[in-house]
């Protein structure tokens, strides 16, 4: 059985008791997605700043949200939380939020979130978030997303929006050398939360048996 056949498996928000009503079903997704925006807020606040493009804990949080609330939840609190800044909430990085930040060169990675955060979910679904090192890897190919949006952006609004001659090794230099180490270190850091909280759920299950 390849991969994109595997069976979809719960993730941890699927493990909160679900309403018996579609009303409060829906409720309860809305309040889940809600707060994985809300998370990824918290985490935009832990920056470096660093021009073009800051360094900031969003990936760890995309990650992370997108493993515990499943593919689409996760995508969807990602587009909540894009809207959220655009519409002038202060949840981007340094509490800034307005329509102008798509002339921002790192809008074009908070874009990127919202398919990371499925990514991140597609491989929970898979079960792939149990185990470290499959998580490692899963979270690894989402937090690599970003960056074919973010780049392509960068270049755009750096070289045709503001007028200026960045080449293909500038643009690198800018958008994606100085955050590699960094994502790999939040990849880990995710797939050693997620799966501890499996082994977390595993443990209270037994305990109940018992």
């Amino acid at each position: 059985m390849s991969i994109a056949a595997a069976p979809r498996r719960p993730v941890l928000a699927d493990l909160i008791a679900r309403p018996s009503d579609h009303a409060r079903a829906f409720a309860l997704d809305a309040g889940l997605v809600v707060a994985g925006a809300a998370f990824v807020c918290l985490l935009a606040q832990v920056e470096i700043p660093l021009w073009p493009v800051p360094i900031t804990g969003q990936t760890l949080a995309v990650v992370v949200v997108g493993a515990a609330l499943g593919a689409r939840r996760g995508a969807a609190a990602l587009i909540t939380y894009l809207l959220a800044g655009l519409a002038g909430l202060p949840v981007f990085a340094g509490f800034t939020g307005s329509i102008a930040a798509v002339a921002k060169p790192s809008f074009g990675f908070v874009i990127g979130f919202v398919f990371a955060a499925y990514v991140a979910g597609w491989f929970a679904e898979r079960a792939w978030d149990r185990k470290p090192v499959l998580a490692f890897v899963g979270f690894v190919a989402a937090s690599a997303i970003p960056f074919a949006f973010g780049i392509p952006y960068l270049a755009f609004i750096l070289n045709v929006v503001g007028g200026g001659s960045f080449g293909i090794a500038e643009i690198l230099d800018l958008g994606l050398w100085p955050f590699v180490v960094g994502g790999l270190v939040k990849a880990a850091v995710a797939a050693l939360l997620i799966p501890a909280a499996w082994a977390g759920v595993r443990a209270v299950d037994r305990s109940k048996r018992g």
